[in-house]
């Protein structure tokens, strides 16, 4: 299979006022994220509002993109808590186009690691699978263990990190093959990870941000740690601001809302912004400055 990338945006899912996904904008902003440096997209993911769209919302969505920018990397969000399920939608992934496939950690029902194993081990059989470890969502982490025993499987080709334990990513990279990649979870996590061995970023802020992303990753990789760190330092106070005013990803759908990108709403149960919070926001937005890119259409 082709290289993946990386620099991979979660790429939020559009609506139209009335709630619908608005499928057009979505390829709009498709060409927009590439076009600023990202290297592939992840669709369906928390990011994308996942756990409102049905699987006919994420199997359109990975058509519609994928014919907006064939030639980027989309992968599908399709792990869920049932692994059946999990299996069923994968394949009508990858039918509708997509490259590979993100699978979470199952969330609420709490597997032991060898649950674990057995559901990444089952989606793997489907397509290219990079499974997703973020502990804050699902109730429990994959151990560096699990994770390498799961990355000795042909299918699974990598991991999306959230655990926030640089210890953990640490022995996970300091264990993995070669061809196995480490996905920052964590856009501020994304330099220290490159710096024991990840390979790069699945990202919120790269909707906004993702030249500036990408030339960090590419300054870090081609041996000029001064200038990575120095764009991480000014990256970060935007990073903070989408994902600590609320929950991911309420206050990246609001500033895109904010710079004029038809986001649109949220589904319940997400709801907008206060005015004093919308606020602090658009200055944080605001003081990014020309970390926020000209060629996207999205600054002021």
């Amino acid at each position: 299979m082709a290289e993946i990338g990386r620099l991979l945006t979660a790429m939020l899912t559009p609506f139209h006022e009335d709630g619908e996904v608005n499928y057009e904008a979505a390829q709009d902003l498709a060409r927009l994220v590439v076009g600023d440096g990202s290297d592939g997209l992840v669709l369906a993911g928390t990011t994308g509002e996942a756990p409102t769209l049905s699987d006919a919302e994420k199997l359109q969505l990975v058509r519609a993109v994928k014919e907006a920018v064939p030639a980027a990397q989309i992968v599908a969000g399709t792990g869920t808590n049932d692994t059946r399920h999990s299996i069923h939608l994968s394949e009508q992934a990858m039918g509708a186009g997509a490259d590979a496939l993100l699978a979470v950690v199952p969330y609420y029902n709490k597997p032991t690691q060898e649950g674990m194993f057995q559901h990444f081990r089952a989606i793997a059989q489907v397509g290219p699978v990079i499974m997703y470890n973020i502990q804050g969502r699902t109730a429990v982490n994959m151990t560096a263990e699990t994770t390498l025993r799961c990355g000795s499987l042909a299918g699974v080709i990598g991991v999306k990190e959230a655990s926030g334990n640089i210890e953990q990513m640490t022995m996970v990279c300091a264990g993995a093959s070669d061809s196995f990649r480490v996905w920052s979870g964590d856009d501020g996590f994304t330099l220290p990870l490159l710096a024991v061995g990840g390979y790069g970023v699945i990202s919120v802020s790269g909707h906004l941000a993702g030249r500036a992303f990408q030339r960090m990753i590419q300054a870090y990789v081609g041996g000029r740690p001064a200038e990575a760190a120095g764009l991480a330092q000014r990256l970060q106070p935007l990073i903070n601001a989408l994902m600590t005013i609320a929950a991911n990803p309420i206050p990246l759908k609001t500033a895109m809302n904010q710079l004029g990108f038809p986001a649109g709403p949220f589904r319940l149960p997400l709801t907008p912004l206060d005015a004093a919070a919308a606020a602090r926001l658009s200055e944080a937005v605001a003081r990014a400055g020309d970390l926020i890119a000209t060629a996207s259409g999205l600054s002021s």
